[in-house]
């Protein structure tokens, strides 16, 4: 029963350790950089970014813990739909440091463009297993359309620039 509980809260909290890490590590480009870029007039403010991302984290790690647990833990049956949760977490994770440490905005596109493709192929993956889970990927899919297509603006609305020049 303790174990059950302890592996509820480790899968629970796992998202937010790289979401945790990609901001404390670029957390000063944001003011600075970010609120330098043309963003389009729907962009959300600033102070939605860390509360959306900490409900989302929440859910989607919550949610792989109920496929873990329906599929027996580290079993063979898990390989595909846990796999695909990874991938996408990896991506999700990757894309701050595209965006914002690298100011690579063709590199976080491209980035986030696969995380989506992952992150559907998650939520089919799941629902077969557990719809709790799947649904509870909903809401991150919803987020994730639109922080593609703002990232799209971004990138189209903000040239890079050549090294060498000056910002």
């Amino acid at each position: 029963q303790g174990r059950m509980w302890a592996y509820t809260v480790g899968f629970t909290v796992l998202p937010h350790v790289g979401g945790f890490l990609g901001w404390f590590i670029n957390r000063k480009e944001i003011p600075v950089w970010y609120e330098k870029l043309k963003k389009p007039s729907w962009c959300p403010p600033r102070k939605i970014f860390p509360v959306a991302w900490t409900v989302l984290y929440t859910g989607m790690g919550y949610a792989s813990y109920l496929i873990w647990n329906d599929l027996g833990g580290c079993s063979s049956k898990a390989l595909v739909p846990l796999g695909l949760y990874g991938a996408q977490l990896a991506l999700n994770w990757a894309w701050p440091p595209f965006f914002f440490g690298a100011r690579n905005l063709k590199m976080a596109l491209v980035d986030i463009l696969c995380l989506d493709g992952l992150a559907i192929g998650t939520l089919c993956s799941w629902y077969r297993i557990n719809k709790v889970a799947a649904l509870l990927m909903v809401p991150y899919l919803g987020w994730l359309a639109m922080a593609t297509c703002l990232t799209i603006c971004i990138w189209k609305d903000n040239p890079e620039q050549k090294p060498g020049k000056s910002e």
